[in-house]
């Protein structure tokens, strides 16, 4: 069955799930086109919508005593999010910040509900200070503009509140494998650092734990995946409480006050959740919860410990939110079940058609294992013939699009993420094709070092050689292979078709690096640092980031080029498209652009995502 675009986008999705002490739960959902703010009052029940923005919606943080729901929006997808408070009952919304040219990052609520925690980068783009509010004396309208309660010199956010509201834990990114905690005292100013630490170390989803006196998070401070780790603060000594063995544990949760925790453990990309509780300081007893298999995300535990939300979605299940009564880990069997809240719509395509990816590794240039995610559309058989319309006829070889993940430090993953869109593609005939090459996250430190500074063009041999693994596919056609990617997966795309022109048929570059000293020259103030710390600075790198710069060999490109950006984008500028776009055009080779002037780094509006693949369906369609 032939169906247009709109049927697929029109899928919906439910994200970023918070909890009132009345049960109620709170939550993203993009029913309207872009993400809003929703509450619903039981299991599957009828939600309420309590923003109208046109606009999306960045988060929503509902109060511990249930007044007020905080959330945050930026404008044109401009990252520039401004924070709000909206009242549950009666959905009156005030604005607490108003400076457009500001960043402002949230940091939560603390454990009275009173005041609120965020930081921004008001008095330097660069820097992110510390700031502490009360919710309801001061707001945009005010006369007084908020001091901060630290001024920082990097990317500050803050992560957790005391246990008595007077202390913060604030957590800084260096890079994507690199960061620090500290603790700041809200009375005396005096920030701490508490992670002192030699190389690279993640510290994930960190918060306070029972009486305040140690920290618990995710961290890979003594192994090469993540470990579920408590830093005493006394001490500063760092135990594991619990291991995930060869995988990592991507994502966590606790209740400080009941003990109760939460953790999901990454295997090949999907996602086994667990929930349990401490059963003394550097141990934990937990069991699986049975969830769709897919990926759990965006863990978050109730006032009193009493429920667990969690995002769960599949390559056929929509961005849906599970809830887990932990209370039932006082049961004698302690058995926990996870029960759907959320059931947004599936669109215009029923969910069953949806295909499921197979899980495959090849083997690349130095013997690696790569592992990727690959689809076949349906009927595709080994075998010759014409070019598909919609869909592969009996004996037809299929073209294939190889899509590339951004990051690096991301991974391909069996969610919900832009499924529609693959669908779309694979009942129009295309197999795909998901890589995690090397520097990928997901699979150890070791792995997702493997593409740091001088090594970054090894990633690229890694796509060259799963170009090869799909060559020896018999139901893919080699000479329709088409190269596509997101972000730093766009330079990705734009490398490959320089280092390896002969391979494609065609490419698709979203808000792509073109040039790396442009972009690190022009990249928000914010973030340059944070970048270099992977790629290589401008100072000491200069003449190897020109070198691996796809600018320089844009003589190289054969392949017609597709290129999208948004012009705000604040991490890619958009003058990586137009300078790349301009120059493909005067070697005479085909290029098409499509930038939008209200979106930034990602498209967020309906109309323009429908626009977007539209287009980039009529070009594959013309030249692949």
């Amino acid at each position: 069955m032939t169906r247009d675009l709109r049927s697929y986008l029109s899928a919906r999705g439910t994200t970023t799930p918070t909890i009132g002490p009345d049960g109620r739960l709170g939550f993203l959902a993009d029913t309207t086109g872009t993400m809003q703010v929703w509450t619903l009052e039981e299991p599957r029940g009828w939600p309420t919508q309590r923003t109208f923005y046109d606009e999306r919606v960045s988060f929503v943080s509902w109060s511990p005593d249930g007044q007020r729901i905080a959330f945050g929006k930026d404008a044109g997808a401009n990252e520039r999010d401004q924070l709000f408070v909206c009242d549950p009952d009666d959905g009156a919304i005030e604005r607490l910040t108003d400076r457009p040219d500001a960043i402002h990052t949230w940091g939560g609520w603390s454990p009275d509900g009173e005041r609120i925690a965020f930081t921004a980068n008001r008095r330097c783009a660069a820097a992110f200070d510390v700031y502490v509010i009360r919710g309801d004396d001061w707001s945009a309208d005010s006369s007084r503009d908020p001091a901060p309660v630290f001024e920082g010199d990097g990317r500050l956010q803050v992560a957790d509140w005391g246990p008595e509201g007077e202390r913060l834990l604030l957590f800084e990114a260096h890079a994507s494998s690199d960061a620090d905690l500290s603790v700041l005292d809200l009375e005396t100013g005096e920030r701490r650092h508490v992670t002192p630490h030699e190389g690279d170390v993640r510290y994930e989803d960190p918060t306070f734990g029972p009486d305040g006196d140690a920290i618990y998070c995710a961290s890979d401070a003594s192994s090469d995946t993540l470990e579920l780790v408590r830093i005493d603060l006394e001490s500063l000594a760092v135990e594991t409480v619990r291991s995930g063995g060869d995988r990592s544990i991507d994502g966590f949760a606790l209740d400080a006050d009941t003990g109760r925790l939460a953790y999901t453990r990454n295997v090949d990309g999907y996602s086994e959740l667990y929930a349990g509780r401490l059963q003394g300081a550097t141990d934990a007893a937990a069991s699986e919860v049975g969830v769709p298999d897919g990926v759990a995300s965006e863990l978050t535990i109730g006032p009193a410990g009493e429920r667990l939300a969690a995002t769960v979605s599949s390559t056929n299940l929509n961005y849906s939110i599970y809830v887990v009564d932990l209370t039932g880990l006082e049961e004698p069997d302690g058995a926990l079940e996870a029960e759907r809240w959320t059931v947004p719509s599936a669109g215009g395509v029923p969910l069953e058609e949806y295909h499921e990816p197979d899980l495959i590794r090849y083997e690349t240039f130095d013997g690696r294992e790569i592992p990727a995610f690959f689809t076949l559309p349906e009927g595709a058989e080994p075998g010759t013939g014409p070019r598909p319309g919609p869909g592969p006829g009996p004996g037809e070889e299929v073209p294939v699009i190889v899509d590339i993940h951004g990051g690096p430090h991301s991974q391909r993953r069996p969610s919900w993420r832009n499924r529609p869109v693959r669908q779309y593609f694979l009942d129009r005939g295309y197999a795909f094709f998901e890589p995690n090459v090397r520097g990928s996250s997901g699979y150890g430190r070791e792995y997702a070092a493997l593409d740091d500074v001088e090594k970054r063009m090894d990633s690229v041999r890694d796509i060259a050689a799963g170009v090869e693994w799909l060559r020896e596919q018999p139901a893919i056609d080699d000479d329709r292979v088409v190269c596509y990617g997101r972000s730093y997966g766009g330079f990705m795309v734009l490398a490959s078709i320089t280092e390896y022109p002969d391979l494609w048929a065609a490419a698709v570059d979203f808000v792509g690096i073109a040039d790396w000293t442009t972009f690190l020259e022009n990249t928000g103030d914010y973030r340059q640092s944070h970048r270099e710390a992977e790629y290589g600075s401008l100072e000491a790198d200069r003449e190897f980031l020109e070198s691996i710069s796809p600018i320089n060999e844009v003589d190289r490109i054969e392949c017609p080029l597709f290129v999208q950006h948004g012009a705000n984008d604040p991490r890619v500028p958009v003058g990586e498209a137009r300078q790349i776009a301009d120059a493909v055009d005067e070697q005479g080779v085909p290029v098409e652009t499509c930038i939008f002037e209200d979106e930034g780094h990602h498209t967020t509006k309906l109309e323009n995502r429908i626009e977007q693949f539209e287009r980039i369906a009529d070009f594959l369609a013309d030249h692949v």
